[in-house]
């Protein structure tokens, strides 16, 4: 291993910079630099040279040419065992450079501002930036290149332990890690700028019907999972780098979450996030992806009991959601039943001594994200849709039957609603204001999901209302959910029995409103 003797620093986000340039520097190591990175290094009190010092060549075209030079790219790619290159840089002047601390222009952040002019996205494309990490990565047998801040007290502490140099193995990482790096910065370009449909009235198209023709993805491992759906499978998860949503969760306490605790998760967060926390504390309890129960309250322990109790027997094991944080009263509650894991916006510290007794419950913070598109696998490809997030409006609402429904059955009517657009298809959800009262999840047949819904209910079914992510085809559906008690129904339609269906609506005094909208979940 040779030792490090000249390093080039230049960095957009300057986390740890210092701390980190102040070790290589007392190490013996060589420090150059550019513009702002050279400014905050040489106000710490670190000895640094300007990369013109390097070059002999100014910095210019407002910084859009600084590293682009022979002197630096020579010194970075020439193999240090090839006599003909090491004499070719010697005779043009060019000194070695053994180590390339680069990360580059935050051009996701600045796409992702409200208005953000065409001339600053443009800017915001690094151009000396990756050349030099490719340029280091290509020729890692010479060339340490360091890309993450997160990399930093690692490369610190090996350099500290060998005298300034570092391993083969660790340059072979840090070339992996460096050319993922570039890939994902030219995919973010690539796909933003595909969103661009006009430079005259220049706008980063953002509408639905925006999907890109290249469908490129950058994910960073996160997690290694003990296994899959099955223990014969193995799983990962990986996360956007966003920082919100299930997938940058915080855990607080608890053993690792499995793949199927983390599915169960985002079910749960998906239903909890349909209502507001402003209107009612809500929470969801999940079990294999589908909703056991669901409920509202004026507190989140109210909103915990009243959704135990419609399936209190299904509930032992689940996962549970919440739309507030978490305190001490909701955690008592929900402290008496074998959970897996709670996801919420926080916990407060009384819930959080609660809940420590039991060391196996997993706790999770999660940030609300929302959803911009759903992938499922298909072999061969992907399939990618908008996700389903669009809210239902009072326009979509129409009264087809003879009896309109009243307030409350109206009230009623939209929460079964949210409800039955989280519980898989064929879904017949019975509830009363803010309660679900049974569920009937992901069968063949519609009249079979408002049979189970009906057998699953632990309480009464009388004047309860229903919701049907999709229409019915045949009247036998409504009339089994008015022979469960049920009073009004809340369906799509759009079949072409619809006359039928609701003509049986009317022969048994239901109330039935269409939204025009379905919400199959496959």
């Amino acid at each position: 291993m040779s030792k490090i003797q000249r390093a080039i620093l230049s960095v957009t986000d300057k986390t740890g910079l210092v701390d980190f340039a102040r070790q290589l520097s007392g190490l013996g190591i060589e420090l150059v630099s550019t513009g702002g990175t050279a400014k905050l290094l040489r106000d710490s009190g670190i000895a640094v040279k300007d990369i013109s010092e390097l070059t002999g060549f100014p910095e210019m075209l407002d910084g859009r040419v600084k590293t682009l030079h022979p002197k630096v790219h020579g010194g970075i790619l020439h193999r240090r065992e090839i006599p003909a290159h090491t004499a070719a840089v010697a005779e043009h002047g060019i000194q070695p450079i053994d180590m390339v601390v680069v990360n580059l222009y935050a051009f996701e952040k600045t796409a992702a501002k409200p208005g953000v002019a065409f001339e600053e996205l443009i800017e915001n494309i690094d151009i000396g930036g990756p050349s030099m990490i490719r340029s280091a990565a290509k020729n890692f047998h010479d060339v340490a290149v360091v890309t993450s801040p997160s990399d930093y007290p690692a490369i610190a502490e090996e350099l500290t332990r060998t005298a300034g140099a570092l391993s083969l193995a660790t340059k072979w990482r840090l070339a992996q890690k460096a050319f993922a790096t570039t890939a994902a910065y030219d995919s973010a370009i690539a796909s933003t700028l595909e969103r661009i449909p006009d430079l005259k009235n220049f706008q980063l198209a953002r509408s639905p019907e925006s999907f890109p023709p290249i469908l490129r993805l950058s994910f960073q491992k996160t997690l290694d999972l003990r296994y899959g759906e099955n223990p014969h499978q193995k799983a990962a998860m990986y996360s956007d780098g966003s920082g919100v949503g299930v997938a940058n969760a915080r855990q607080l306490q608890g053993k690792e979450l499995s793949y199927n605790n983390i599915v169960d998760l985002q079910a749960a967060w998906d239903l909890a996030q349909e209502f507001d926390p402003d209107d009612a504390a809500v929470c969801v309890i999940i079990k294999h992806t589908n909703p056991a129960g669901t409920a509202t309250g004026k507190t989140l322990a109210e909103a915990y009991k009243r959704a135990l109790e419609c399936d209190p027997v299904s509930a032992f094991g689940g996962v549970i959601g919440v739309n507030r944080p978490i305190d001490a009263e909701a955690a008592e509650e929900m402290h008496k039943l074998f959970l897996e894991v709670i996801a919420a916006p926080a916990f407060d510290e009384a819930a959080k001594a609660r809940f420590a007794t039991k060391k196996n419950l997993r706790l999770v913070e999660v940030e609300r994200a929302p959803q911009k598109w759903i992938l499922k696998n298909v072999s061969g490809g992907i399939l990618l849709q908008d996700a389903d997030v669009r809210p239902l409006q009072d326009i979509d609402l129409k009264v087809v039957t003879q009896r309109a429904p009243t307030p409350e059955e109206t009230r009623a009517l939209l929460f079964a609603w949210k409800v039955c657009k989280h519980v898989k298809s064929n879904a017949i959800v019975y509830a009363r204001d803010g309660q679900t009262v049974g569920v009937g999840a992901g069968q063949m047949s519609r009249v079979d999901s408002a049979k189970i819904g009906a057998m699953k209910a632990q309480l009464p079914l009388k004047g309860t209302v229903a919701a049907s992510d999709a229409f019915f085809p045949f009247p036998d559906g409504v009339e089994e959910i008015a022979k469960a008690g049920a009073t009004a129904i809340i369906q799509p339609g759009g079949s072409q029995r619809d006359p039928e269906v609701i003509a049986a609506a009317d022969r048994l005094g239901l109330a039935m409103l269409f939204t025009g909208m379905r919400h199959f979940r496959h």
